[in-house]
């Protein structure tokens, strides 16, 4: 069904989702800010707000006066910070609308980051910083994104280093939050069922947000690719039985054409259990467990990766098949029946997302926040659907260049060294500039 788009009195947008059949809803708030707006002196500012927000309001004063309201109608509730945006989300039944409506609103604009409260957070956030690097499956992207973006905040961790949790100050984060959480950054959007009043009740909650007199948010830097990335090769030695491996290249931003393409390159190339790096680099050779392949958008640019758990002792030979078949989609064009598959693949996937309210605010949301517009899935599909083989073929040259290359490897190799010269057909080979 299509989605209404609304405006609140103060500027802040919505978006009405209703759902044939749905006897749930799910709101969710985003606001237009993440860790690449930040500073070096606050970095990982937009996660420790995001924290902070379910710590306590004047009306519910504690983190458990929170999380007994919610969980006492069996909702779903979480918030998530990125690169470029924060988004808070309740889901429960419908008849309780007013209760997450209420709240949401009472804790994105009237919690109190109590000194007390921050400081307990501070080792919260230091120790999921630990969990992250001890993981080399998480930590393996934070080291690709530092390599791939050189200089740029898109590059940084989104949770930020350790000694900036640990001196931020209260002040400089309310300063930051009051900048950014204002009605002209934020979108609500309701999705599953509708129930009436639902726009009075928004009205007289988010729509009481006072636009700032004075508007002190400020835009990132947007990232400009360098003609070849100088250090294109992050490693981290670490004792253990499997090198986590990620290879990137610079990727396409949101509003650009060939996104449909470049998915449809992404499923192909290593996006499902029939993909070719997953026959070539598992099946066939056993070089792995997990392997996986995509394109992700943000606003000025985008990343399409290679992920992949590998066999210690034959690191090598796996990033020749991987390189390989990456080299096939910029000379071949893929079959017929191959593409069919992606573009299948593609529509199952999002109707099958789209059976979930929480899934279809994600959607309109970031749709809005970054495009201004929104798109129904069958309107997407369409675009998908008009993809040919020599589209592929165009966007993986597009992508694919050699200057625009980066990797990241944790594991027990020896030195950077050793592992760059894994990398050099990769990184320098002219014929695939």
């Amino acid at each position: 069904m299509k989605p209404t788009l609304k405006t609140l009195k103060n500027g802040m947008k919505v978006i009405l989702v209703p759902q044939k059949g749905a006897t749930s809803m799910t709101i969710m708030v985003f606001t237009k800010v993440g860790s690449r707006y930040e500073s070096k002196e606050i970095n990982g500012a937009s996660h420790f707000i995001e924290h902070l927000m379910f710590k306590g309001t004047k009306a519910r004063p504690t983190t458990l006066d929170i999380s007994k309201e919610l969980d006492r109608f069996g909702a779903e509730y979480n918030a998530f910070t990125g690169k470029d945006a924060t988004a808070y989300y309740v889901k429960m039944a419908a008849e309780r609308t007013p209760i997450a409506v209420e709240l949401l609103h009472d804790m994105l604009f009237h919690s109190k980051y109590d000194a007390k409260e921050i400081e307990r957070e501070r080792g919260v956030i230091v120790e999921e910083i630990n969990m992250y690097e001890d993981n080399p499956r998480m930590h393996i992207e934070d080291l690709l994104e530092e390599a791939l973006y050189p200089d740029s905040s898109l590059g940084w961790n989104i949770a930020g280093p350790r000694e900036v949790i640990k001196t931020v100050t209260r002040d400089q984060l309310i300063a930051y939050r009051d900048a950014y959480y204002v009605p002209s950054r934020m979108a609500v959007v309701v999705a599953g069922k509708i129930v009436p009043g639902l726009w009075k009740l928004l009205e007289k909650t988010f729509g009481s947000v006072k636009k700032p007199t004075t508007p002190r948010d400020t835009t990132f830097a947007p990232f400009v690719a360098p003609e070849r990335i100088a250090n294109p090769v992050r490693f981290q030695k670490k004792n253990t039985e499997q090198v986590q491996l990620g290879m990137a290249w610079h990727g396409l931003g949101i509003g650009d054409e060939q996104i449909p393409a470049a998915s449809l390159l992404g499923v192909i190339l290593g996006g499902t259990m029939s993909s070719r790096l997953f026959i070539q680099v598992r099946e066939r050779r056993g070089l792995c467990y997990s392997i996986h392949a995509g394109h992700q958008a943000f606003e000025d640019i985008g990343v399409f990766s290679v992920m992949a758990g590998l066999e210690k002792t034959r690191t090598e030979e796996a990033v020749k098949v991987i390189w390989d078949e990456v080299k096939k989609m910029k000379t071949q064009l893929v079959k017929p029946e191959e593409l069919r598959r992606a573009k299948d693949y593609l529509r199952g996937k999002m109707l099958l997302a789209f059976e979930d309210s929480s899934n279809q605010a994600d959607w309109y949301g970031k749709q809005w926040l970054f495009q201004g517009k929104t798109w129904t899935p069958e309107e997407r599909l369409k675009k998908f659907e008009r993809v040919t083989a020599a589209d592929i073929r165009a966007v993986a040259k597009r992508l694919f260049r050699s200057g625009h290359f980066a990797a990241s490897v944790i594991g027990p190799f020896e030195d950077q060294q050793t592992v760059e010269k894994l990398f050099a057909p990769v990184a320098g080979n002219p014929e695939v500039r």
